[in-house]
Order: structure tokens, then C-alpha cells, then sequence
């Protein structure tokens, strides 16, 4: 049987015009966008300074800070009495005026109650962060939230660990500056029937 010459011949032909097509996975990439170009450190310096600089977002929890009587009503069931106890606050400014800093002394259930929270303002997500822990539990609750149109009161969605159902409750707060020497606080939180009911107000009246 004699060679089939044509062979060569024919892979040499497909060789040349696979070479001269045009690269499709060239022409894809040339299509795309092109990549982000990375910051300088001088535009990384710039970002980070309007980050870890205290603006007017830290200045409006100012408002709070201070040295308070605290008269606090506590519902431990929806449409129950409350208990009403009196308490002190502390409020001061930490880590130069980025975080304000609470500690509460007062009384729950006839036994002493403490608490420690930190409420701070992200540069970043634009809103208001907290947490807080006290002597009635080992969990901490976060807390995030922001002023209404008004600027004089706040709204917070919060979070806690339910120990009993081992499911996350959620919780609301507010927190209304009444004048310059009292606000309010106010918290809701699930009851039996999962309706949300009032269950803690605390009016902070500034010591003189």
C-alpha cells in the first residue's frame, strides 16, 4: 500500500490557520473589565484616618455622658407590675472619645445588679454599635442602631443568646434624649406568646 502523501499535507494546512485565527480567550479577556487598581499606601493612610477619627457620629453620644440617677422599672411578665428599683450610671468617654463606656449599679429581685456596656459609632457602616454584659448572666448582648430624623432618639435592633430555648432572641431598644439632663431607655423583648412587650425603662436624671 503506498503512503497517503495528502496527510502531511493536510495537518500542515489546519496547523497554519489555527495559528492565524484569532485567540478567542485573548479577545474574551480584552472584553472584560479590567481589574480594580490597588489603593496607594497614600489613599490606604487617607481611608484609614476618616475610619479611626472621631466625628460627629461619637459627638452625639456625648449627650449621655455623665454621672446619673437612674429610676428603673423592670416587667418580668407582660401585664404584671414592675419592679422599680433605683440605680447610678456612670457614662464616660474611652480610647479618646471613640467608645463611651456605662457602668450601672443598682438592684434585680432584691439582689445587687451590675452591669458594663460600650456603645460605640462605626465610621464605616455609618451606625451605632453596642454591646453590654451584667451580673444576671455570662452572655453579652449586641446592639446595633441609629438616631432618627429628629436626632433625639435612637433605635436599636439587639441580639442575645436565649439560654432556655438555645435559639438567638431579638430584642429592640430606644433610647430618647428628653432634655439635657435626662433620657429614657426603654427595651422590648419577646413574651410567652412571641408578642414583643416592654420589659425594662430606665429614666436617667443627671446628678447635680
Amino acid at each position: 500500500m503506498k503512503p497517503n502523501r495528502r496527510v502531511p499535507a493536510l495537518t500542515l494546512a489546519l496547523a497554519m490557520a489555527v495559528a492565524s485565527a484569532p485567540d478567542a480567550r485573548a479577545e474574551e479577556k480584552a472584553k472584560s473589565p479590567a481589574a480594580p487598581k490597588a489603593p496607594t499606601q497614600e489613599e490606604m493612610m487617607k481611608a484609614w484616618q476618616a475610619y479611626a477619627t472621631p466625628g460627629e457620629g461619637q459627638k452625639k453620644l456625648d449627650a449621655f455622658a455623665g454621672s446619673w440617677n437612674v429610676k428603673m422599672k423592670t416587667w418580668m411578665e407582660p401585664g404584671k407590675p414592675p419592679e422599680e428599683t433605683d440605680g447610678t450610671a456612670e457614662n464616660t468617654w474611652i480610647l479618646g472619645g471613640r467608645y463611651l463606656a456605662q457602668k450601672y449599679d443598682g438592684k434585680m429581685m432584691g439582689q445587687p445588679f451590675n452591669g458594663m456596656g460600650y456603645t460605640g459609632y462605626d465610621n464605616y457602616k455609618k451606625k451605632y454599635e453596642g454591646v453590654w454584659m451584667d451580673s444576671a448572666g455570662t452572655g453579652m448582648m449586641i446592639s446595633s442602631g441609629s438616631f432618627d430624623k429628629t436626632g433625639k432618639v435612637m433605635h436599636f435592633t439587639a441580639t442575645f443568646d436565649d439560654f432556655i430555648t438555645g435559639k438567638k432572641m431579638a430584642m429592640k431598644e430606644t433610647l430618647t434624649i428628653i432634655d439635657a439632663d435626662t433620657h429614657k431607655f426603654e427595651m422590648w423583648m419577646p413574651g410567652p406568646d412571641g408578642k414583643m412587650y416592654k420589659n425594662l425603662e430606665g429614666v436617667y436624671t443627671r446628678k447635680k
